[in-house]
């Protein structure tokens, strides 16, 4: 097998892994907290997890500037609160949360956050 079509395996392979992971943590969560999980909105988009009260973005640690942005557009799409649950899967991630925190509380965003992890 040609080596570039190796690599395209094995990259495909880490992506799906991961969007398997996600999704595991939204089922978790989200069918903890009795909220409906990719909840799909008019124009097809999905929300990660519908709650009584709040539209959540989840994403990785990493990810975290997109989830503020996520979280708002559907709070406004839904009439929720804006809300995101950040995955970490190790302390080093920590960096992450603090970050995401400091943006949330310097703009006085009125999103809600969750840590699920260290």
């Amino acid at each position: 097998m040609p080596f570039p079509l190796i690599l395209f395996f094995i990259l495909f392979s880490a992506t799906s892994f991961a969007a398997e992971k996600e999704i595991w943590y939204q089922k978790v969560w989200c069918e903890g907290k009795n909220g409906k999980v990719e909840y799909k909105l008019k124009d097809g988009r999905r929300v990660d997890c519908l709650t009584k009260t709040h539209a959540i973005e989840m994403d990785f640690a990493s990810k975290w500037p997109e989830a503020i942005g996520q979280s708002l557009d559907y709070s406004m799409l839904t009439g929720k609160k804006a809300g995101i649950v950040l995955i970490l899967n190790k302390n080093s991630e920590l960096e992450h949360w603090r970050r995401l925190k400091l943006v949330i509380k310097h703009y006085k965003l009125p999103i809600t956050t969750w840590r699920l992890g260290p």
